[in-house]
């Protein structure tokens, strides 16, 4: 280390420690001392790719598999993440959605959970900064509030697309998402419509590596591999030093703001080893419910589209019934494989991925475990929220589809995951219902960030990334 103590203190570079960091140096031009703590090392993109054709790279030697960094004890249910430099933006597929306004206040307009403390309204400005940073491909037209035009024009539709879009308007758009419609400036090209976006081969999808946003080159950061961050030293209500491991030795690091930038699991280890009492810490963790709708279509070829995941559709997303069961956001997808085994009827198919928001239940949790390194995770299953979303889905979905010539409707068995790690250091007004404040500040020790969707007092059923980043951004502007 350069110094014994730092101004600021970050665990993590994914997504959420990155916009932070990138508002806070944009406020901070000179003179502070920032350490990233960096769990995993730097695996670059064109390393990965040789591995997934198959080559050899000196890299092959990462260990990069998430069932060996913690205890899952339903091994029914997966929870796939990347460690490493950039986090989990290294295997995440770039949809890239805002929240509905509606999100925000399950409590008020539907008597479910708790709203957040923070508004859409005032998300908004920091919705439009990520999407900027990020190079989003969107519609003009949006079921969602929203000023100005996208930085990139929207994939194109399929066949298919361009009719549920005639029908339903701005409730069927192309994706705003994350997977460039045309090259960008700075090295990332356009979709290929591969389908293989954990690792781009044409590196069309945004990541920290490839984002040009460049906070770790800064002067004022100091950037450190393959530091394992498993707790706080507390006294009274200041976190005053960061625990990690680096190399199989323990090592402690002074510092005045520290910044958990994990993702949801470690975030909630590094408190609970550091003797957080919180009743909500680790608890109402989780994801949305995702299944996929094989659509056989009668004589009607669905050529066309741009991207893998093409449109979004809303259709079940918003209204009253969100007071008895879960919203659904629709995701159309465009991947190659999608196509029938019959002679003359090859791409007579369409192939929808439903979502369904869950709720934070308190039976879903995370504890620590005899390895400080390792925590363990506790999934007792899915509420009847989202239960009774899929089962209404399955009445409603052939009227929505009406306007399409459909043969026939095939319901596969809902994923073992969504790749959205959400809860467990939840929002919230106060310790008596929640973590974290509307700054993402912890409510006991206030010079403690905990950053990330582990803080979202709701799930949604839209992707979170794009919120995450956009809490990231808000709360180093409220903040410094």
């Amino acid at each position: 280390m350069k110094y014994n103590y730092y101004d600021l203190i970050v665990a993590g570079t994914g997504f959420a420690s990155t916009f932070f960091l990138k508002k806070y140096l944009d406020k901070n031009k000179g003179g502070k001392r920032v350490l990233v703590l960096e769990k995993g090392q730097l695996f670059p993109h064109a390393e990965r790719l040789k591995i997934k054709r198959g080559e050899h790279s000196d890299f092959s030697g990462i260990n990069d598999v998430w069932e060996e960094k913690v205890i899952n004890i339903n091994k029914e249910k997966k929870w796939p993440f990347t460690t490493g430099f950039g986090g989990s933006s290294n295997c995440w597929w770039g949809c890239t959605p805002r929240f509905m306004p509606s999100d925000f206040k399950m409590k008020t307009l539907f008597g479910v959970e708790n709203d957040w403390p923070v508004s859409y309204e005032e998300l908004d400005p920091y919705y439009e900064e990520a999407e900027v940073l990020m190079s989003i491909s969107g519609p003009e037209g949006t079921p969602f509030p929203r000023k100005g035009k996208y930085p990139l024009p929207p994939h194109t539709f399929t066949a298919v697309d361009k009719i549920l879009h005639q029908k339903y308007g701005n409730l069927y758009i192309s994706q705003p998402t994350a997977r460039a419609s045309r090259a960008v400036q700075g090295g990332r090209n356009a979709c290929m419509t591969h389908s293989a976006c954990d690792v781009c081969a044409v590196d069309a999808k945004f990541t920290i590596e490839n984002s040009n946003i460049n906070v770790y080159n800064n002067e004022q950061v100091e950037l450190v591999y393959g530091a394992e961050v498993y707790s706080l030293e507390t006294v009274g209500n200041v976190a005053k030093k960061v625990n990690y491991v680096k190399d199989g030795k323990d090592f402690q690091i002074s510092g005045e703001v520290i910044i958990l930038g994990a993702n949801p699991i470690f975030n909630a280890n590094i408190l609970l080893n550091s003797g957080d009492k919180n009743p909500f810490t680790g608890k109402g963790f989780g994801e949305q419910l995702g299944m996929q709708v094989l659509i056989y279509l009668d004589n009607m070829n669905n050529k066309g589209g741009s991207t893998w995941v093409n449109a979004n559709g809303y259709m079940l997303y918003d209204g009253d019934h969100r007071k008895d069961y879960a919203a659904c956001l629709i995701e159309v997808n465009n991947a190659p494989y999608n196509i029938r085994l019959e002679r003359g009827k090859w791409l007579n198919m369409a192939s929808f991925r439903m979502i369904f928001e869950d709720l934070p239940l308190l039976t879903n949790y995370i504890t620590t475990s005899a390895n400080k390194l390792v925590p363990e995770i506790h999934f007792k299953g899915r509420s009847d929220y989202a239960i009774k979303g899929v089962e209404n889905m399955k009445k409603v979905l052939p009227g929505i589809l009406s306007c399409l010539p459909v043969e026939k409707l095939k319901y596969l068995d809902p994923f073992p995951n969504e790749g959205h790690i959400i809860g467990g250091t939840r929002m919230g007004q106060s310790a008596a219902d929640s973590v974290v404040d509307k700054n993402m500040i912890h409510h006991q020790y206030r010079n403690v960030f905990v950053l990330g969707s582990g803080s979202f007092t709701t799930f949604s059923a839209s992707n979170p990334t794009l919120t995450l980043a956009a809490l990231s951004l808000y709360s180093a502007d409220h903040s410094f």
